[in-house]
């Protein structure tokens, strides 16, 4: 199966979660290609939209590995082993995270704005993105909503290898995915239309969920025509 954007993903992934409509739901989309996902999964379920926004806490001399992470509202998780692995001290580890949560509240102020973040306690967290490759994010994510106050997490993306999947059960109480192939070697592979998703998409899209916009960003209209326009001889999505 190729989705054709992430419109289409969306619209695919959100019958797979209909049996969560009878629970207390937040949408968290993961920015940014899972926030167009994360729209259409929102206005499915009827339930209310944002960002979920986490920023890794690097290894000071090699940042690419993770010693952590930090969500909003000073939420913090640490991985033990690694930091005693690189021989971290708490002075180092307190200096990383302060970088990290300066970066997050950066990018949370151009993604959300004024908006409050949504009070995940006691609710059901349903994080999305646009599909699993490693799933680092991913899993930071399910910890910090968790962290945050969720009764319940599951993860939900259109695609991701079976391995992935699989190893996202510990941190989820429930994985869904539309499709897992074996032969996966990138997200971007199983989309005709994988351009980026801006900032500005982001806001957008949170703006129209707070105003109770119902329509999907497919039945928008530019000069009569379906945005984002549609390949030759293809309908739609049902």
């Amino acid at each position: 199966m190729i989705f054709y954007d992430r419109v289409d993903a969306g619209q695919r992934l959100a019958p797979e979660l209909a049996h969560l409509r009878a629970e207390d739901v937040v949408v968290l989309g993961l920015p940014r290609g899972g926030v167009p996902v994360a729209f259409e999964v929102a206005r499915a379920l009827d339930a209310p939209l944002d960002v979920i926004v986490v920023r890794k806490v690097g290894v000071p001399w090699q940042p690419e590995l993770a010693m952590g992470a930090v969500g909003e509202d000073g939420t913090m998780i640490v991985n033990p082993a690694v930091i005693r692995a690189a021989r971290v001290d708490q002075h180092e580890l307190a200096a990383a995270a302060n970088d990290a949560r300066a970066e997050l509240t950066q990018r949370v102020e151009r993604l959300r704005g004024d908006r409050p973040r949504i009070d995940l306690r006691g609710k059901t967290a349903v994080i999305v993105d646009d599909g699993i490759a490693t799933g680092a994010t991913a899993r930071v994510a399910c910890q910090v909503a968790r962290a945050q106050g969720a009764d319940r997490v599951v993860l939900a993306v259109p695609v991701a290898p079976p391995a992935a999947v699989t190893a996202m059960s510990d941190v989820a109480d429930e994985v869904v995915c539309v499709q897992q192939p074996d032969l996966f070697q990138a997200v971007g592979q199983f989309y005709e239309d994988f351009s980026a998703t801006s900032d500005a998409d982001v806001v957008t899209l949170l703006g129209r969920a707070g105003q109770g916009q119902d329509r999907s960003v497919g039945d928008r209209r530019e000069g009569g025509q379906r945005w984002p326009p549609q390949p030759p001889g293809r309908s739609s999505p049902a």
